[in-house]
């Protein structure tokens, strides 16, 4: 019986891990949909092998004290898209802070999550940067889905074909957008979404260096490297750099 496109990769990456020195079990959010989390997991053979608690050699190495821009470079997917954004707010003359934020602003789906990515997004970021920024970043989710004619922002077209016409965002996401259209960063948040949603030129190469004096005056990095700092996102960021370990 031939397999399942599922099954052939599992197959693989059951393949790669054997030549692994460590086990390495997937966390529960890692599979579930994929698998009903209810069931326990399959016993696995150790065979005499330990289990991953530190760097996973199927990745790149981090530096001991990794930067934002070694995230960027070893742990987050392509990232075209949020340099876009960034560059096309600062051509826009928007604040050097909101440039910031639209560099990070989606850097949840690129290296840890999905859903809620603004959310998460501004938890990671919180203890480095201004308030404003990690305020926008979390409410930008939120606003893409409603259009503000003020800004000249409409309903993306995009959102149509991925979730269909009739798609309406949850309840709590429109008391999140009443919310944020009366609160004072309203518009820092806003304009992410204005330079967002035009950012997907394939044709456009830009690189990470172009933020270095952004990111240099409006990003604390932490001198002990993000993860190790004991801050209250260290953990997250730790996750990102370690994303196998057993515990």
């Amino acid at each position: 019986m031939a397999m399942t496109s599922l099954e052939r990769a599992e197959a693989a990456e059951h393949a790669m891990s054997q030549e692994l020195d460590r086990i390495v079990v997937k966390s529960v959010i890692y599979t579930s949909g994929e698998r009903d989390p209810r069931e326990p997991l399959p016993p696995q053979q150790a065979q005499g092998k330990l289990y991953m608690m530190g760097p996973d050699p199927r990745l790149p190495r981090m530096p001991d004290k990794p930067t934002l821009f070694d995230f960027f470079k070893y742990r987050f997917g392509p990232s075209q898209h949020v340099m876009q954004s960034a560059r096309l707010a600062k051509k826009n003359g928007v604040s050097e802070k909101i440039v910031l934020a639209c560099l990070l602003h989606d850097i949840s789906v690129l290296g840890f999550i999905r859903g809620d990515h603004g959310y998460w997004g501004a938890q990671l970021v919180e203890p480095y940067v201004d308030e404003e920024v990690s305020w926008a970043i979390r409410h930008h989710q939120v606003l893409r889905f409603f259009p503000d004619e003020s800004f000249g922002y409409k309903y993306p077209d995009s959102y149509i074909r991925l979730f269909g016409k009739d798609y309406q965002p949850e309840p709590h996401l429109q008391e999140a957008y009443r919310r944020a259209r009366e609160h004072k960063w309203y518009e820092s948040s806003r304009q992410i979404t204005v330079n967002d949603l035009y950012s997907f030129d394939p044709s456009v190469k830009v690189e990470l260096e172009e933020f270095t004096d952004v990111v240099g005056r409006h990003f604390k990095q932490p001198k002990e490297g993000l993860g190790f700092d004991q801050s209250s996102s260290s953990h997250m960021w730790r996750t990102m750099n370690h994303p196998s370990k057993y515990l």
